[in-house]
């Protein structure tokens, strides 16, 4: 765990699992229509697998592994952003 000069502790392991919790608690606050129930179960899906693939990274077998699962978790937070842009609209 890597610490800033104000002390705050940042555990990514930690953050990601409150991301992917965040997530769902937001989603049961939804109103479940045939048009939002898919986007839904995306932003499900994706939010949880940015969690799991940085553990997954952090048991990588090499740096190249590391580097490719990191780059993993960095395209299911974006195409997360894409599910919260479109059921918030």
């Amino acid at each position: 765990m890597s610490q800033t000069p104000n002390n705050k502790q940042y555990d990514l392991e930690q953050r990601t699992f409150n991301f992917a919790k965040n997530v769902r608690e937001w989603l049961r606050g939804l109103k479940r229509t045939s048009a939002t129930m898919e986007d839904c179960n995306q932003l499900m899906r994706s939010s949880g697998s940015v969690g799991a693939n940085y553990i997954e990274a952090n048991e990588a077998l090499s740096k190249k592994d590391f580097i490719m699962r990191a780059k993993i978790c960095r395209k299911e937070a974006k195409e997360s952003q894409l599910w919260l842009r479109l059921l918030h609209t």
